[in-house]
């Protein structure tokens, strides 16, 4: 007899849980575009985006997903036939470059191993090698919440600057960007990009982006700047520029709420609740694994992320489908190099304690179900990693 009815718990590495408040914000008449409140949110909106990205340097709200974001980058600052570098690391750096080819960049991938974060001594040797300066961007995912690696951004941007290369640095922070530490302007990053799904706790729609000064120059050339995507016509004094059209009112009250709430706990009280609860879901994994049917999919713990935990193992699906179907949990499987090779655990955004031991009790109890060797108890190794304040 399953026992699943009750609220489901969604524990997937985003779209992530929407909290009530937001929801509550969001449910509230369409009103004027053009003057009164709306435009006094946007304006905040924009300023405490500034404090999540931490940058003195402005940010951009699209109607978007984190792909819009990514070409958003892409089309302000590059032309046609330029090349770009991309770190892989997972998979979503790696279809960042996918996007870059579509639209006419020339793209080179400096192979990575999924099981680890990005060399940033790699970083720099292929740098140097580029003495004629061709590689005009390098991007990556701090995030990568394919693999679940978390990498070291500001080891890398020192790697740019090492190597004496003029190349704009752009980070992915889709899946960092309130999760986990990020320092746009203290780490020389020049694009930093977005989403509303993960961190922010709101609906998918919004793609964010910051631009440096270097990239805000490169704009004044980039060749393959459209209307939608251009930050000059977003710059605009009127309200309906900054969204190039009809702003999306509902995901900004949304938005509001939601960066009220992390400002509310305060952004560092916020980084460190997710890392205390990532802490707790690693120590459940690690005790798993002693059963030998269950590994992390990173190896270096330095490089593990505090937003999405991948555990590998076989035949995955019949674990995800128990604990959704007999308990109401909805954790997520493995895409891409690792898909149909293990399972995807969400722990960031609107989260906490009960939230995850919940979640961590019933993939312990689905586990035993299946009879899938675990060894001791994760469960109780999670707690007692809570335990310690």
């Amino acid at each position: 007899m399953p026992v699943s009815n009750g609220r489901e718990f969604l524990m997937i590495p985003g779209p992530t849980t929407v909290p009530d408040r937001v929801l509550r914000a969001m449910h509230r008449p369409a009103i004027d575009i053009y003057a009164g409140p709306l435009v006094d949110i946007t304006d905040r909106c924009l300023d405490d985006l500034r404090l999540m990205f931490r940058t003195e340097h402005r940010p951009y709200i699209y109607i978007s997903n984190g792909h819009g974001a990514w070409e958003a980058a892409l089309t302000n600052t590059l032309s046609k036939g330029d090349k770009v570098l991309v770190l892989e690391s997972g998979r979503f750096a790696t279809n960042w470059g996918l996007l870059g080819e579509f639209i006419g960049l020339d793209v080179e991938v400096l192979p990575g191993d999924w099981h680890q974060a990005v060399d940033p001594n790699a970083v720099e040797a292929r740098l140097r090698q580029d003495s004629g300066h061709e590689i005009k961007a390098v991007l990556v995912a701090q995030i990568d919440t394919a693999s679940s690696v978390c990498n070291d951004i500001p080891s890398i941007g020192s790697a740019i600057a090492s190597a004496g290369h003029p190349a704009l640095f752009m980070v992915d922070a889709v899946a960092s960007l309130a999760t986990t530490p990020f320092e746009m302007d203290a780490w020389n990053v020049d694009v930093a990009v977005s989403g509303s799904q993960k961190g922010l706790m709101t609906p998918p729609g919004l793609g964010l982006v910051a631009a440096g000064p270097r990239a805000k120059a490169a704009a004044k050339t980039a060749g393959l700047k459209t209307q939608y995507w251009d930050w000059g016509f977003r710059d605009g004094e009127m309200h309906y520029e900054k969204y190039c059209g009809t702003p999306p009112e509902h995901l900004l009250f949304g938005l509001r709420e939601a960066l009220d709430m992390i400002l509310e706990e305060g952004l560092d009280n916020v980084l460190q609740r997710h890392a205390r609860l990532a802490e707790a879901a690693r120590a459940a994994i690690k005790v798993w694994s002693d059963g030998g049917a269950i590994e992390f999919g990173i190896h270096d713990t330095s490089s593990r992320s505090n937003a999405v935990t991948v555990a590998l193992m076989d035949n995955p699906d019949r674990l995800i489908d128990f604990c959704r179907d007999e308990y109401g949990v909805t954790i997520g499987g493995c895409i891409g190099g690792w898909q149909g090779k293990g399972w995807r655990l969400g722990h960031m955004g609107h989260i906490n304690a009960p939230m995850l031991l919940g979640a961590l009790g019933v993939i312990e109890s689905a586990l035993i179900a299946l009879d899938i060797p675990i060894g001791e108890s994760g469960c109780a190794a999670a707690a007692r990693s809570l335990a310690v304040s």
